[in-house]
């Protein structure tokens, strides 16, 4: 290898580096702006910075520098010194937008989820999920414990399915279903994309009673209520009986492999004959790329924070060959990465 491409290649290795080792301060700056409601008060724009720090009860200096710092990210833009606009991205953390990530962004920059990644390298030496030991309990019970982290906790969720729910009414044939429940189906988002899109369902949302706290506004912005009952419950006692098809959309990725088959054994025990469980996850390759970082990213989230990880198709068929499940199809969704559907029939 000769000096220049060795030069050229330490280059780009340091600048990548560099990107990745300032990562968490992106996120801070990601949350300080949808806290500061950065996005809702430029709005339309071109706004100064002296106009948005009025509004926000900032100083004007501090906030152009964070201005300028969204502008660097590719969230705003500067059209002239000291005046700003949103980009297309940008635009994403405001709560208004129907594509909105605002909930998603104060979620997993949250300290609640931020300080247990402290400890990542504890936990990849033990094993331990760092979030039990740094707050004494496990992260659901957490959130049952704090209604405010709970709210924005199911609003991310909501937010981080919205993509799911545009695909997967025409990714699954559900003309042979004559009903769906939802387990573990937060705010009915999923769901209700489904039974728009197939009016011949009926279906059931399942989860906690905390999980399904904005479940009945959902369903009642969408005319369901007739249609679809809401069921609180706990998926590791059981699940409801009487659907023909159980729906888990990132469910599974939250809970150990023993969990995992516990829950998957509900549904196996609730399934009529022809029935079929529908699995939305994302699947790990064989081979990692550096396209799959987000997901790998994910994986280590639910190492530290919640005991889960991010399975390969492997790893889904033994846990479903042991709730006695067995795979018939895993399919990438379109539109929707990094999302698959795995299709599994009783065994």
């Amino acid at each position: 290898m000769n000096t220049e491409v060795r030069a050229a290649q330490t280059a780009a290795g340091r600048e990548l580096v560099v990107r990745l080792a300032f990562g968490s301060m992106a996120a801070h700056t990601l949350r300080a702006a949808v806290r500061l409601e950065v996005v809702e008060l430029i709005g339309d724009g071109p706004r100064t910075a002296a106009e948005t720090a009025a509004a926000a009860g900032t100083a004007h200096r501090p906030m152009t520098r964070l201005l300028r710092a969204l502008t660097a990210l590719g969230l705003l833009t500067e059209d002239t010194p000291d005046t700003f606009s949103v980009t297309p991205a940008g635009a994403l953390l405001g709560p208004g937008h129907p594509d909105s990530l605002a909930s998603f962004v104060r979620m997993f920059t949250d300290p609640a989820i931020v300080r247990a990644w402290e400890h990542l390298e504890n936990s990849v030496r033990t094993g331990e999920i760092a979030f039990d030991s740094v707050f004494g309990t496990d992260f659901f019970s957490h959130l049952a414990r704090h209604p405010e982290l709970s709210t924005d906790f199911n609003a991310a969720m909501s937010q981080a399915t919205s993509e799911t729910a545009a695909v997967l009414p025409r990714a699954v044939d559900f003309s042979r279903f004559a009903s769906v429940a939802d387990i573990g189906g937060g705010d009915g988002t999923l769901l209700a994309a489904v039974l728009d899109a197939h009016p011949h369902l009926s279906g059931t949302v399942f989860d906690t009673a905390d999980g399904l706290a904005e479940a009945a506004k959902t369903l009642a912005q969408h005319g369901l209520e007739d249609r679809c009952s809401l069921v609180a419950g706990d998926f590791f006692r059981s699940v409801p009986q009487g659907s023909d098809a159980y729906l888990l959309k990132s469910v599974l990725h939250d809970w150990t492999d023993a969990q995992v088959v516990t829950i998957l054994r509900h549904c196996r025990r609730a399934l009529p004959p022809g029935g079929t469980v529908l699995i939305v996850e994302p699947v790990l390759p064989e081979v990692v790329g550096t396209q799959d970082a987000g997901t790998y990213l994910s994986d280590l989230n639910m190492m530290v924070n919640v005991g889960g990880r991010e399975r390969t198709r492997a790893d889904f068929e033994e846990v479903c060959r042991r709730a006695a499940l067995r795979v018939t199809s895993v399919a990438p969704l379109a539109d929707a990465a990094p999302y698959s559907l795995i299709e599994a029939v009783a065994d």
